[in-house]
């Protein structure tokens, strides 16, 4: 029978969701599922749980400041989430108001911008921004940090540092990767001094990572669409990591979904790429051995993801652990450490394209390379 909407709901209790982080960035709890054994740890304890050899792939994003509220030319209130830009002066955006403005009308935002809504495109709005050398600096100086919807309140002075990975480089997303919240400088060093490599890649989440599926038949779902950089670094280290049978950990879902989105066309090259990949249980791993996670909202796609890899059974018995044990959950929660189940994972060798990516079949083995030069890498869309 297929899976449905209702296979990945799940109840919870509303004081359970975090809206403040803890005072230390390690003083979460970890919640580890290996395969059907369930065990409570602390995120300070990771090092414990890694292997010399073992290959951490971080998400270096950085969250800008994508929300903005302001007013339409006919008077009434507006919120706007920017998704990305689109050059100097546009941006793709996702629009709240009592009623969607038209194209050619205008929105006035923070006070000191004239927007000027240029197109609809289903859910997203193009609008003009003022001319500006950098659309991302003029809106670093206007517009607001984009908490998530859950948290029921307003950002503070505080969230500019806690909401940010310490390691948040590349400016472009409207939502942070939150498992990397739970590193500080001094994990990072102890996980180094065991022997575990970091490697680093860029995925920019988008405003769509908040939209709800709205399908109780997931097979009718479309993922978002999102950007993601894997350098030529990176790509040596996952070589040698696979060459000599060392564990792959994904930290959090947007780097599970770069990495396994860009091996889909059977190459992960460096360079950019683009994936709409939706992974739902039945896919086949070809990168990630394990997986550092945050906890998920119900019937969401992050859900579904975690589902996949860790097993859905599983998924169902350490979130009903968790809820019991009063975790606390989504953005500024708690943590998990995922081994991936087994049957959920495909070795070297010939595999047709699968889920909501097309592409070329694995040629004997997954190969990982760096493009000649001139060439972009990753999966082209």
């Amino acid at each position: 029978m297929p899976l449905s909407l209702a296979d990945f709901d799940y109840a919870l209790p509303p004081e359970l969701i975090a809206q403040s982080p803890l005072p230390e960035r390690t003083a979460s709890r970890l919640l580890i599922v290996d395969d059907s054994r369930l065990e409570d740890s602390r995120f300070a304890d990771l090092p414990d749980l890694l292997r010399a050899g073992d290959l951490l792939v971080f998400n270096d994003t950085r969250v800008f400041h994508a929300r903005l509220h302001g007013a339409k030319d006919s008077g009434g209130r507006v919120e706007v989430l920017i998704e990305r830009p689109v050059g100097r002066h546009e941006a793709l955006a996702q629009v709240r108001a009592s009623h969607a403005p038209k194209p050619g009308s205008r929105l006035f935002l923070e006070d000191v911008l004239d927007v000027e809504v240029v197109a609809r495109d289903g859910e997203f709005f193009l609008l003009r921004f003022p001319n500006t050398d950098d659309l991302v600096d003029l809106l670093e100086k206007h517009g607001k940090l984009p908490l998530p919807p859950y948290i029921r309140r307003q950002a503070e002075e505080g969230d500019e540092a806690r909401y940010q990975t310490v390691y948040a480089r590349e400016r472009g997303s409207v939502a942070a990767p939150t498992a990397g919240l739970h590193f500080d400088p001094a994990l990072l060093e102890a996980l180094r001094a065991k022997g575990v490599e970091l490697a680093w890649l860029t995925l920019h989440v988008g405003a769509g990572t908040f939209q709800p599926v709205r399908t109780e038949n997931l097979a009718h779902h479309r993922m978002h669409r999102e950007r993601y950089v894997i350098p030529a670094e990176t790509v040596d280290a996952l070589t040698a990591a696979r060459a000599h049978g060392r564990r792959i950990v994904a930290v959090g879902t947007t780097s599970l979904r770069a990495l396994e989105g860009a091996a889909q066309e059977g190459d992960i090259l460096a360079g950019p790429g683009e994936t709409e990949l939706f992974i739902l249980p039945g896919f086949r791993f070809r990168m990630a051995d394990a997986l550092i996670t945050n906890f998920h909202l119900p019937k969401s796609t992050l859900l579904m993801l975690v589902a996949a890899f860790g097993g859905t059974e599983n998924m169902r018995r350490a979130y009903a652990h968790a809820v019991s044990e009063r975790y606390r959950f989504f953005s500024y929660g708690d943590a998990m450490f995922i081994t991936r189940q087994d049957t959920n994972h495909h070795p070297p060798g010939p595999l047709p394209a699968e889920g909501g990516d097309s592409g070329s079949p694995l040629d004997g083995s997954t190969q990982l390379t760096a493009p000649p030069s001139g060439r972009p890498g990753g999966r082209r869309t």
